[in-house]
């Protein structure tokens, strides 16, 4: 509505609009009784026609004064007016007929072009104008790209003047010059958190006097950062920009300071510090550098992270340098190769080299070709994941050529993944492993001293003392029989007689379980029968046996030992297990035998680290020693109320090449 208006309040549309009604009146006038002449009288021509192309230059005037619209409707108005005067005036003919149609056909194709020639000038103003814009908005961001530019730039410098130094100290001063440079500021503070003592310590300063710098060298954290971050150091707000108050309101005044802008210094969401931006003027700091001096305080808290991080590494790696060399445990590192990479000193007392000479050398030199097949098999579990039982025994061949026992430790060391390292860790156990052995040997010839003693007993027992109570036994016989039957004597030779021979009987128990002769001429199977035999008879405990595989002969020495860990193992059930039934399996397996015996008693507690001696429990001490001296393996288990079994496991290797007792 409002743009109607305006047109209606231009001089032109009513200069028009009375042109068209003066044409639209002469059109007419000799159709009117007055004495109006027409346009014909001063023009020599015809009226109708002049009165036409006035109409079509009114249309053309509106077209292009007002548009497609106010055209269009001067053209319908001058086919209203031409249209009825060809009813009025039949005589008019053809030409006034071919008249109206050109006015109308001319109207109306000046309308549609210059329409189109407008819409085509609009277009071209609004593309203008909105090139203008884009332009505008190009300069816009141009603008900005250089003032991020400029900025990036002083970042830049800042970010690479700290990352040349991996000292704090060295850092923070930098940082502390290339602040000012970069911000045009009159001083700058940075603090660092103590988190020992829970407050700020500052560490670096510019533009401040040293006396003010004693007044605010250890401020409390809470109250410095105005409740932005707790002196833990994470942050409470997501601001990481703040005013502190107590540099201005407590002696900043008295020092110059009129503003101040303070950025935390952080690294992941952790408040190491704090970068104090100081100025002596009052001034307000601009946008491009409150940013500048965030993003600057950003890259110094990764540069004090990395720094801490830096020290802290040093430190350990110190520390880790000198438990190297001082440990009293043999320690190197080595490649994937084999080459020796560091060693500790240890490691050179133990083998007779120079610790120059072991680093770059090849450990296969110290190695024999077991000890290396030993060690290519550990090396190819570790880099496969496979776990290592650890540490494990391993030989060493020194530089005067003796060979060194070591309990071995072995650990692969990876970076980023991949495997770069190992590293072994040795004790030199020779000492511990010849004492060992000859605690072993010990425990052999004792073992052999009792077993001799045993069977010297017996053979005594058998030889002499039996066959002198059977003599007895036979002369008590002899004066039984030469006694009358009314005799009063006979009944106490009779019970003389029985008591000789029980104990007759006993002795030639006591002779069994000294050393049982069928284990002498028949072997450990036969022997073991005739035990469980005698058990079954004495104990009254349902026994079964049970053989698997087919049934070996073992040298007597280890035959008597196996025969000694079941015959202990019975007489512990007879005497402690209150059991009814006992199960004995004996399975003789490709390279081992393995021997079970299980029974149904009350089971007892037991330690998990089987220290019988100290248990008092003398006799399971000494099966485990036995089996021991097989090289076997010895493992009890027993629960109250549960029974026990008791497992052995011994291999044949042992038993075929030396004789163990």
């Amino acid at each position: 509505m409002k743009p109607l208006l305006a047109e209606l309040r231009k001089p032109v549309f009513w200069g028009i609009l009375v042109l068209f009604l003066t044409v639209t009146f002469l059109h007419y006038s000799q159709y009117l009784p007055s004495n109006v002449s027409g346009l014909d009288s001063f023009l020599g021509a015809s009226n109708q026609s002049i009165e036409r192309l006035l109409l079509l230059i009114v249309i053309l005037v509106g077209s292009v004064l007002f548009g497609l619209t106010v055209g269009l409707v001067f053209l319908v108005l001058s086919d209203v007016v031409m249209l009825p005067a060809l009813f009025l005036s039949p005589g008019l003919g053809v030409n006034a007929i071919f008249e109206i149609v050109l006015v109308t056909a001319t109207g109306l194709g000046f309308n549609l072009w210059f329409e189109e020639r407008r819409c085509q000038v609009v277009n071209r103003e609004q593309a203008k104008i909105k090139l203008e814009a884009v332009q505008r908005e190009l300069q816009e961001h141009i603008k900005t790209v250089k003032e991020n530019e400029k900025r990036l730039a002083v970042l830049h410098s800042v970010t690479n003047a700290i990352n040349q130094f991996t000292n704090l100290d060295s850092i923070l001063s930098t940082a502390a010059d290339k602040v000012i440079e970069a911000v045009n500021i009159d001083g700058v503070l940075i603090y660092l958190i103590d988190d020992d003592k829970k407050e700020l310590e500052l560490k670096q300063y510019r533009g401040i006097s040293e006396e003010f710098s004693y007044q605010v060298n250890h401020l409390p954290g809470d109250d410095f950062l105005n409740g932005s971050m707790t002196i833990s150091g994470q942050i409470k707000k997501g601001d990481v920009s703040f005013v502190c108050p107590i540099l201005i309101d407590k002696t900043g005044k008295n020092a110059g300071i009129a503003s101040q802008f303070i950025v935390l210094l952080t690294v992941q969401e952790k408040v190491l510090g704090v970068l104090c931006a100081l100025t002596g003027s009052a001034r307000q700091f601009t946008k491009d550098e409150e940013q500048l001096l965030v993003l600057i305080g950003a890259d110094l808290g990764l540069a004090v992270d990395r720094a801490v991080l830096s020290d802290e590494k040093e430190r350990v790696g110190r520390r880790f340098k000198e438990l190297f060399e001082k440990a009293h445990d043999a320690i190197w590192l080595q490649d994937l190769d084999g080459k020796i990479l560091d060693a500790n000193q240890a490691m050179a007392d133990f083998t007779g080299y120079r610790r120059e000479r072991l680093i770059g050398g090849d450990v296969i030199r110290s190695l024999s070709p077991k000890a290396l097949e030993l060690a290519r098999e550990v090396r190819r579990k570790l880099l496969a994941g496979i776990p290592v039982e650890q540490p494990y025994e391993q030989k060493i061949t020194r530089r005067d050529g003796s060979e060194a026992t070591i309990m071995l430790t072995t650990s692969l060391i990876k970076e980023e993944g991949k495997p770069v390292v190992f590293q072994h860790i040795s004790r030199d156990v020779t000492r511990e492993k010849k004492l060992t052995e000859n605690l072993r040997l010990y425990a052999q010839q004792i073992t052999r001293t009792q077993e001799d003693e045993r069977k010297r007993i017996a053979r005594e027992l058998h030889d002499d003392s039996i066959q002198s109570l059977i003599i007895l036994s036979r002369s008590v016989d002899e004066l039984i029989s030469s006694q009358s039957k009314r005799s009063k004597m006979i009944r106490p030779l009779e019970d003389i007689r029985a008591e000789v021979d029980k104990i007759i009987s006993q002795v030639r128990r006591f002779t069994q379980d000294l050393r049982p002769s069928t284990l002498d001429y028949l072997g450990l199977m036969p022997a073991v029968r005739e035990l469980i035999t005698q058990f079954e008879h004495q104990s009254n405990i349902r026994t079964e046996l049970k053989i698997g595989g087919e049934e070996k002969h073992f040298a007597p020495e280890a035959e008597m030992l196996v025969y000694r860990i079941i015959q202990e193992a019975l007489n512990n059930v007879w005497r402690h297990s209150a059991a009814m039934t006992v199960s004995i399996s004996i399975d003789f397996g490709k390279d081992s035998v393995t021997i079970e015996i299980k029974d149904d008693g009350k089971g007892f507690v037991i330690g998990e680290d089987l220290r019988f001696v100290e248990a008092g429990k003398i006799g399971l001490a000494g099966m485990q020693e036995r089996a021991e001296l097989l090289g076997g393996n010895l493992s009890i288990q027993s629960n109250v109320g549960r029974g026990t079994l008791v497992l052995l496991l011994v291999p044949y290797e042992r038993w075929k090449k030396e004789s163990l007792v």
